[in-house]
């Protein structure tokens, strides 16, 4: 059985346009030096709070802001439904607004082929791929569910019995992340019963209310009840062990060949100047080398996966091929 592993822009403004913009509250570059944010920086996190991309937007908000990176204050706004879609959507509509950006990760590929969403990678403008974690697959503690073989099993068995929570769409991240080792297991994953919430945080609270049987969600949304004791983690999606959650094994040593990296990331709306995605990728990219983004980083278990606007515009092409085709070998893909 081969091992599946997702290896999961604009031009320069005229002297005289960009001033009269400028003058205007636009988006050009001053007369004094390279461009600047002139107001407060809208933060989207396409889901609600507690979730993967919110932890994200904060974490990164308060580390650029303290450290002095940003000239403006970063304003984490919250946008939840259709995983991740309703956020991006809104951003979106702020074509050439660079007082707009938004985190991302796989959804914004994967919700759009799954066909849920009427806005691809395409229309926006990446600034940054920050990081990456693995999905980590949970029950409650005293789930008779014992490890990964056991819910595989049980899948296979009798799929309409077992009922798993995720923090995304159907079709999107946390489904094809289930889906891919599902089938790696030997079950069909087009039988699971998967339940969509908003976030992953929300997928698990949906756990622990008795609602589903399993969840799946970002390593670092999970590790926090896993400490507690209220979850118990089957596996994690990663090539080794996840240092915040020391024992979890890895779906590989459980038996399922099959990794999956959830990277996750920084883009603004379409139509941003070179100057403007500069300014945002220097601001990014000087944060990655802070102490408080490496203590951040290590608290949640993130592993660094710097790229810069224009490796990750191409990362984002190649990645839509690849999850197009896992989207297809498991029925999920419409478009």
């Amino acid at each position: 059985m081969s091992r599946t592993r997702p290896r999961l822009f604009a031009a320069a403004a005229g002297t005289a346009a960009a001033l009269l913009l400028t003058a205007c509250g636009g988006s050009g570059t001053a007369a004094g030096g390279p461009w600047k944010p002139s107001k407060p920086i809208e933060y989207v996190a396409p889901a609600n709070t507690g979730g993967g991309w919110d932890t994200l937007a904060r974490s990164t908000a308060r580390i650029l802001e303290e450290d002095d990176l940003v000239d403006r204050p970063m304003r984490v706004v919250n946008k939840p439904g259709a995983g991740g879609a309703i956020g991006w959507a809104y951003v979106a509509n702020h074509a050439k607004d660079p007082h707009k950006l938004f985190v991302t990760s796989p959804p914004i590929l994967l919700v759009p082929m799954a066909g849920e969403s009427d806005h691809s990678h395409r229309d926006f403008t990446p600034i940054a791929r920050l990081m990456s974690e693995p999905l980590a697959y949970v029950v409650k503690n005293n789930s008779p569910i014992k490890d990964f073989g056991d819910l595989a099993d049980r899948l296979k068995a009798d799929p309409k019995k077992v009922s798993v929570a995720g923090g995304s769409g159907p079709g999107s991240l946390d489904h094809v992340g289930l889906a891919g080792a599902v089938q790696a297991a030997g079950a069909d994953p087009s039988k699971v019963k998967y339940v969509p919430f908003d976030g992953g945080g929300e997928a698990i609270t949906g756990l622990l209310g008795g609602h589903v049987d399993v969840a799946v969600a970002g390593a670092s949304e999970a590790q926090g009840l896993s400490k507690s004791g209220d979850v118990r983690v089957l596996a994690v999606s990663s090539g080794e062990r996840v240092k915040t959650l020391p024992d979890a094994p890895t779906l590989v040593e459980s038996g399922v060949d099959y990794e999956f990296d959830v990277w996750r990331g920084v883009m603004g709306p379409a139509g941003l100047t070179d100057e403007q995605v500069a300014y945002y990728e220097k601001a990014f990219a000087e944060m990655v080398k802070q102490d408080s983004w490496k203590k951040e980083r290590d608290r949640f278990g993130w592993t660094d996966a710097w790229m810069n606007s224009g490796e990750f515009g191409e990362f984002l092409n190649d990645q839509e091929k690849e999850l197009g085709e896992i989207l297809s070998s498991v029925g999920l893909k419409k478009k």
